[in-house]
């Protein structure tokens, strides 16, 4: 096969590592171009979107994700691009004004050292041989040593490396060969430890992503952990990628326990992104996200209404009187409206939400919880 050809497959198998696919417009999701491959939106510094090409350097891969569908033993048509075609088609994209930046990761060839020294290869090659200046996100290999660690570092803007489940439990039930402290724990560790403030390689974002639903995990031992990256480790983002069965092996729980239609599946990882987004936009501490009985978010309101419904000594909330906080307290109420209306009491008072421009459902579920006075 030639290098497109190659490519064509490979960006192709990076569909099943969603990080960074999934948002709630049409800007922040992913798409396919005009050739097939995957484009997956960024949020600029200076504000708006671009796309990221992103690829594989190989799907060839010596591991046993269980859910993972280019497993060792799974039937897929492998190939592998040198270090040198990746760069060459990435700048191809870049120069035609397509593309913003790199989103790069592998399966694990001959061994997780191996592949590392492969990726860090396309980074090096873009940055010294062709001057790039820009964005390069690199996955990082579990298992590779903290020298490949630190060098994928100060090559990339951005590195992530997966955890897939929360704790060692339930990542045992994925993984034969992989173990969850030496292989994913001490890297994520040393992530956070190289790009603390202060250190010389801090302007490097970190990220991470579970696998859920693969394995037996609840939603509180996610939402445990995501703390744990945001308040321990001080990582940028945590991500979800929702197990899409029928692609592991029929072992995992994932594939054995049907406790959730189809597209309640999608709706689990929604409710996680929406947690993840009170967490960092809202404020919300762990005690304000609650869980059912068997440790799962609900699945029929979003957690913020969950708060809401579970707290209603808090409400109604005056819309010319309450500050920031609590105006993002109020269901329907996100970021942006909550800043309209401060800038708007600064001018005059509010004489009723639909001056602000809310409508149709966000209104009437508005009008629940907050008044105008």
């Amino acid at each position: 096969m030639n290098t497109l050809q190659k490519l064509k497959i490979l960006s192709q198998d990076s569909q099943y590592d969603l990080a960074c696919a999934c948002g709630t417009s049409k800007l922040d999701r992913r798409h396919r171009g005009q050739d097939g491959k995957w484009l997956y939106p960024v949020s600029l510094p200076q504000g708006g979107y671009s796309v990221l090409l992103k690829t594989l350097l190989s799907n060839a891969c010596s591991n046993d994700c269980k859910y993972c569908p280019l497993r060792a033993n799974a039937n897929a048509q492998r190939c592998t691009l040198h270090p040198e075609e990746i760069a060459k088609a990435f700048l191809n994209y870049f120069e035609k004004k397509k593309v913003f930046g790199l989103f790069l990761s592998s399966g694990i060839i001959n061994n997780p050292e191996y592949t590392m020294d492969r990726l860090n290869a396309v980074a090096r090659i873009l940055r010294y041989k062709y001057k790039f200046k820009g964005y390069i996100h690199l996955k990082l290999i579990p298992g590779a040593s903290d020298a490949a660690i630190e060098d994928a570092l100060s090559l990339a803007s951005a590195v992530s490396l997966n955890i897939e489940s929360p704790g060692e439990k339930h990542f045992k039930l994925l993984s034969d060969k992989k173990d969850f402290f030496k292989d994913i724990v001490r890297p994520l560790k040393l992530m956070s430890k190289l790009t603390s403030k202060g250190e010389k390689l801090s302007r490097v974002k970190c990220t991470s992503q579970f696998i859920v639903g693969a394995s037996d995990e609840t939603d509180e031992e996610i939402v445990k952990y995501m703390f744990g990256f945001y308040d321990r480790l001080k990582f940028n983002r945590v991500y979800f990628s929702a197990y899409q069965r029928g692609l592991g092996d029929p072992a995992i729980p994932g594939e054995r326990q049907f406790k959730l239609k189809p597209e309640n599946i999608l709706t689990r990882e929604h409710r996680l992104y929406q947690t993840d987004f009170l967490i960092r936009r809202y404020g919300f501490s762990r005690k304000d996200i609650l869980c059912d009985k068997d440790g799962n978010l609900s699945l029929e309101k979003d957690p913020k209404e969950v708060w809401a419904t579970n707290h209603p000594e808090f409400y109604p909330v005056k819309i010319n009187h309450a500050d920031k906080e609590a105006l993002l307290r109020v269901p329907g109420l996100g970021p942006i409206f909550v800043n309209r209306i401060l800038e708007t009491r600064r001018e005059t008072r509010i004489k009723n939400l639909e001056d602000l421009n809310i409508k149709g459902k966000v209104l009437e579920k508005v009008k629940k919880y907050a008044v105008v006075e």
